[in-house]
């Protein structure tokens, strides 16, 4: 299937991709890459499973790699046309290295798409030409912002007294959706904007939603019912921690996290509830496992992806997340 080649990509300077002559035998494998930017998490540790179990049905040689820069993309996409790829999947560190890809991909013939993150120029417009695969991020947000207000509502709390905790992240273009969703659903259903107190975070885990969400709930002190949001799990875990340190239980708290992860998981399975109340469920079996089936296709059938999937989000509680785990292929 596939010819031999007489170049690598060695790097990207002014003039383009630079090629130095490289092996010269034919290989038939079919090779797919999968190159995401925090291989450390476990979202992306899940996506690569997925994407494992789509390379054992259908034959394929998957080639997981980690790339936490734009200098490690450039060098993860040379080692794949080196290894004769005939594609390969990317979530990039920063979604501006969306020419360098797309340059990357045309001259060395292999097919490009890009999961989670979309690529975008310099000015932030999409790349045409590479598929995307992701979700929308202001809808996810709008959900977690829509189920907090439901509970809220069910549990009397008036939306002039209560307070939201938005635990933000605004360098991330997704986590600014995120929340700004999820603060469009509250506004949208009676929550007054003086009622939402930010706490800027500088990093996305636990420990430095933590750090940011204390001196938040400190500071407003004679607020007593708290709904928390954040652009994941890990910040919600850390913001309702928080709360708990300031003696603030699960019924005077609703933190809603987004991405169904461990930590999630590790919340809504104690025997007592928490504060933290649900996570909104995403497909990392969609994001692993039908990319990669659908990259196979675009290589060895021809068959071009939409440019654009988003795949939905799920609401998981203390009620369901059992068996949503099972159904998507989690537990």
């Amino acid at each position: 299937m596939r010819l031999a080649r007489r170049h690598v990509l060695t790097g990207l300077g002014a003039g383009g991709i630079a090629m130095l002559p490289a092996c010269s035998a034919a290989d038939e494998a079919v090779r797919i890459g999968f190159v995401v930017k925090m291989p450390q998490e476990q979202w992306f540790q899940d996506e690569w499973r997925f994407a494992g179990i789509a390379a054992e049905e259908l034959g394929f040689d998957l080639l997981r790699i980690g790339a936490e820069d734009g200098d490690r993309v450039l060098s993860a996409l040379g080692t794949l046309y080196a290894r004769h790829a005939g594609g390969f999947v990317i979530c990039a560190p920063d979604p501006r290295l969306g020419p360098a890809i797309r340059i990357a991909a045309e001259q060395s013939g292999m097919k490009a798409m890009s999961v989670d993150d979309r690529l975008t120029g310099p000015t932030g417009q999409p790349i045409p030409g590479i598929p995307h695969v992701g979700i929308s991020a202001v809808e996810i947000g709008r959900m977690a912002g829509e189920a907090a207000l439901a509970e809220a509502r069910r549990r009397g709390w008036s939306p002039d007294t209560l307070g939201v905790l938005r635990i933000a992240y605004d360098s991330l273009e997704t986590g600014r959706e995120r929340t700004g969703g999820a603060v469009a659903a509250l506004t949208a259903g009676g929550v007054p904007s003086g009622r939402i107190f930010d706490a800027p975070q500088r990093t996305t885990d636990t420990e430095g939603a933590f750090t940011a969400a204390s001196p938040v709930l400190t500071q407003q002190g004679r607020v007593r019912n708290w709904i928390i949001l954040g652009l994941n799990d890990e910040t919600v875990v850390g913001g309702v921690r928080a709360a708990e340190g300031l003696g603030l239980g699960p019924n005077e708290v609703i933190g809603i996290g987004i991405g169904g992860s461990e930590s999630a998981i590790a919340d809504l399975a104690k025997p007592r509830p928490t504060g933290f109340f649900a996570s909104i469920l995403l497909s990392p079996r969609r994001h692993g496992f039908d990319t990669s089936v659908t990259m196979y296709r675009w290589i060895t059938e021809g068959v071009r992806p939409p440019d654009v999937t988003l795949t939905p989000g799920i609401l998981m509680d203390r009620s369901n997340y059992r068996r949503l785990l099972i159904q998507e292929g989690q537990a």
